[in-house]
């Protein structure tokens, strides 16, 4: 009954944290107010069945006013936005434009565009158009970026140009220099350097995801071949592994020791990093002789520790190579495990949809808010809220010349608007205890089946016919409240966690001393907390498996079996998983090795197929982490088997004697390996 009710409270949560969020969310929130930009108005550029549905590029009245330290404060640009069809493509002043219209009305019919909707009064007066911003003093030559007109710069000959002009007309009897804009778009010149790489980028994965997708589904059989014959020579192929990562290592010192000294009086590779500050492209770094000689440390210093380890290991390497191949005959006979990640993959997928979603509907929920914008710092109305229908009517304009009521965010102070971060707070709180709960599921049912094969007194006629199956089963019908509890404990430590991060960084600039001492150690003792947890949540769900009972009494009891055999714990649990670790290094590093020669073109066979990058390293990063990732999939599923055949061990040692009335149930080599007397004949299944 009691597993019941947890499954029952759990299901009951779940719905009515989905129901209240969605529902609020849905009703409040807009995810258009993420997509399109917003005018001064607060109306969308780009929005159907409204007067900008053609309109989708926000227009800045006059760009230089985003120089100004208001933008910093309020992140909004003090001047008219407007929301237009195409950006400005040539030089021009609302000035000139006036006088010209009688002989050239084709000058203002394009200028007038770029006025507030329904103005078309050239006759009137500039100072009065300039005072109520009916239209720009000024266009310039611009361009499209993140669906807002930016200055089109270039650069000619070293210096900065604007449609090939180093100055301009603002409109208002001065020139100014193409510099200006610079410092006004100054913000934007980073994102403009970031677009262009990341168009470079955008480039690369265009011509090369091909081959990144060889590059996994390599991966994936290399993994995929490494586990089927483990089941025959385990303690060969996993030397295999440690040899190999040795070598890859050794081959990087090789290969970074050869480029140190190939750079070797090469004009400006004896510069350092400081140097040459950030650069956008990459590659300078790997012109200096520091950034190999870094490299080529670091990979020592990695090579000494994992010979260092090996040696003082060997012997408990083997006994872990034991532990392994007791494993992969486990999977030899069960291999639908293999393939039980794309499950857990599935689910965890639904649950960042579901957080994500959420998310976004939450942080666009509000009406718009208008705020006073006025260059003036002394002016007092400023930042003030504001109603831009009657804000012409007010005397902030006269007592503050030039300020705006502009659109600044969207709000509220509804009870609902007030509360809007603990609802994001809570959704976080759901998406960490969901993703908990598909993990536990995933540990649970790869714990029931491999436990059903140690259990098997004759393996594998013994074994259920679906194993991995009714393990599924049994997990989601009888332990599911379990499986949610241990989950729940998890979520509520990640998610202090998250706002202890949250308050550093609130704090980063205010913190003292103490306060900074005391964050420091609350995040680190929940994070050793948190890694406590997750070490006992694995093995209680081991043991709810093999036994079914609730999470509390499992985990107590898989606690004080791992107490009751600690040296074992650390012997066999730990340098298992390092050797599966140096299983995983070995199938990144070696597709890695092989992407690398290929995307640089140093494959002679394959030459002339691999395709002209603008940086090799976009393709050959994703390959080494995605062949990483695809390892960890099915080296995980290796990981629970040995966790659960290490957990049934124990638990054997303990319960039988190797008696005619108590026989053990491990298999002969592995009782031999671990010091174990022969085994006695097992009872006979009726």
């Amino acid at each position: 009954m009691k597993v019941k009710s947890e499954l029952v409270c759990f299901l009951i949560h779940i719905l009515v944290q989905f129901s209240m969020y969605m529902f609020a969310a849905w009703v409040h929130g807009d995810p258009r107010k993420v997509i399109y930009p917003t005018d001064s108005y607060g109306q969308f550029c780009g929005q159907k069945d409204t007067l900008n549905e053609n309109k989708t590029i926000l227009f800045y009245f006059n760009i230089l006013k985003c120089a100004s330290p208001v933008v910093l404060i309020n992140l909004q640009c003090p001047t008219t936005q407007l929301c237009v069809s195409k950006c400005p493509d040539r030089f021009a002043t609302y000035i000139d434009v006036q006088a010209s219209y009688r002989y050239k009305p084709d000058q203002w019919n394009y200028f007038r565009q770029f006025c507030k909707p329904g103005f078309n009064n050239p006759r009137k007066s500039v100072a009065q158009v300039l005072r109520d911003e009916d239209c720009p003093s000024m266009i310039i030559p611009s361009r499209p970026f993140l669906k807002r007109c930016f200055p089109d710069f270039s650069t000619k000959n070293g210096v900065l140009t604007v449609a090939n002009q180093t100055t301009f007309k603002d409109g208002r009897g001065k020139t100014r220099n193409v510099t200006d804009l610079r410092e006004a778009a100054n913000g934007i010149n980073n994102v403009l350097d970031a677009r262009s790489v990341g168009m470079k980028i955008f480039e690369d994965y265009a011509i090369s995801w091909y081959w990144i997708l060889i590059g996994l589904f390599i991966a994936m059989i290399v993994s995929l071949l490494f586990l089927v014959l483990l089941r025959f020579t385990a303690g060969v192929l996993f030397w295999i592994f440690i040899f190999g990562v040795i070598g890859i290592i050794g081959y990087g010192i090789w290969h970074c020791y050869w480029e140190y000294d190939h750079l070797k009086g090469i004009p400006g590779s004896d510069l350092t990093v400081y140097d040459i500050g950030f650069q956008t492209d990459f590659r300078v770094y790997l012109q200096l002789r520091q950034t190999w000689l870094a490299f080529m440390i670091m990979l020592c210093v990695i090579e000494v520790i994992i010979i260092l380890m090996l040696i003082f290991l060997r012997n408990r390497i083997r006994i872990a190579i034991a532990l392994l191949k007791e494993g992969s005959r486990a999977i030899g006979y069960i291999m639908s495990t293999l393939f039980y990640p794309i499950v857990t993959f599935i689910l965890i997928a639904i649950c960042i949809s579901y957080w994500a979603v959420t998310a976004v509907f939450l942080a666009t929920s509000g009406e718009p808010v208008y705020k006073v914008m006025a260059n003036q710092t002394l002016c007092k109305y400023a930042n003030l809220t504001c109603d831009p229908e009657t804000f012409n009517r007010t005397n902030v304009t006269k007592l503050c010349p030039g300020a705006q009521c502009t659109f600044a965010f969207y709000g509220g102070e509804s009870l609902y608007h007030k509360y809007i971060f603990i609802f994001q707070l809570a959704n976080a709180f759901v998406f960490l205890w969901l993703v908990n709960f598909a993990i536990a599921l995933g540990q649970c049912t790869l714990a029931g089946a491999f436990a059903s094969y140690y259990w098997a007194s004759r393996k594998p006629a013994d074994i259920p016919l679906w194993p991995l199956f009714s393990s599924f089963g049994r997990a989601i019908r009888y332990h599911t409240g379990s499986l949610a509890f241990g989950a729940l404990i998890l979520a509520i430590v990640q998610l202090i966690r998250v706002i202890l991060e949250y308050l550093d960084h609130k704090l980063k600039g205010t913190q003292n001393s103490f306060t900074r001492f005391l964050l420091c150690c609350l995040k680190c003792c929940f994070w050793c907390l948190e890694k406590f947890l997750k070490f006992i949540n694995r093995n209680a769900y081991i043991m709810i498996a093999i036994y079914g009972k609730n999470f509390c009494t499992s985990a107590k009891e898989a606690f004080f079996l791992l107490m009751r055999n600690v040296v074992r714990v650390a012997v066999l649990d730990k340098v298992t998983d390092f050797l599966l670790f140096l299983g995983k290094i070995l199938v990144a590093g070696g597709v890695g090795v092989l992407a690398f020669f290929f995307f640089t073109q140093r494959i002679p066979v394959f030459a002339q197929e691999a395709p002209t990058l603008n940086y090799y390293w976009v393709p050959l990063l994703t390959v080494i982490i995605g062949s990483y990732l695809v390892a960890h999939g099915f080296f995980s599923v290796y990981a629970m088997c040995v966790d659960t055949l290490f957990l049934c061990f124990c638990e054997d040692l303990e319960r039988n004697d190797g008696s005619t009335a108590k026989p053990y149930f491990m298999s002969a080599s592995l009782h031999r390996i671990l010091g174990k007397k022969e085994l006695s004949p097992k009872k006979a299944v009726g």
